[in-house]
């Protein structure tokens, strides 16, 4: 989109007045809320990053000029303050990328909300943590309550890169005990 310079960075769609950068973030916080509990309402569904920005801006009437990657960030981190003042799970944890994964943005998230360093594995927490908003804004689950979920997208690229693992492993690229390259000789230097 090029923008119209005659009209201010963020406005109000319907006369194109002026708002307030922090009103406008303010404004988008308070209408992600609701959006995320209804994503959370259907097991396993999550929402794109541009999904919700189209989505809050439309809501709330109140439009930007401004790159998505410069405001989204701070939507889903005051969504998940609110969601963890109200002693929720973390509803951020239903936003992703369009690759499926979560922003690092989210681990920041963690910190700020538990007081803890976040995990090394991001995709997972935010898989585990979406269980849990599935639960509180009932979604149908299937019998037994349902699992933590990887998005479709993260569980192919690492089924994948765990075959080939495998795959490089037993075509004995790689030592097994050691996971080495092997030489030539295809006898680990460290392992025999």
């Amino acid at each position: 989109m090029v923008a119209d310079m005659r009209t201010p960075g963020t406005y109000r769609a319907a006369d194109g007045s002026y708002v307030g950068y922090s009103a406008a973030v303010a404004a988008w916080t308070a209408a992600a809320v609701p959006v995320l509990e209804r994503v959370a309402g259907a097991y396993q569904a999550t929402i794109t990053y541009r999904q919700l920005g189209d989505e809050v801006q439309e809501v709330t009437g109140i439009h930007t000029h401004v790159l998505l990657m410069n405001w989204i960030g701070q939507v889903l981190g005051g969504a998940s303050r609110e969601s963890h003042r109200r002693g929720q799970p973390m509803l951020s944890a239903l936003c992703v990328h369009s690759d499926g994964t979560v922003g690092d943005g989210y681990g920041q998230a963690i910190t700020e909300n538990y007081g803890c360093e976040p995990p090394r594995d991001l995709d997972l927490h935010a898989a585990q943590e979406r269980l849990r908003c599935y639960q509180l804004c009932g979604a149908v689950l299937p019998p037994g309550g349902g699992e933590p979920a990887l998005t479709s997208q993260v569980a192919t690229r690492r089924a994948w890169a765990a075959e080939r693992r495998r795959a490089d492993v037993s075509s004995q690229r790689y030592c097994p005990g050691c996971y080495l390259t092997l030489p030539i000789s295809g006898n680990c230097q460290y392992c025999a």
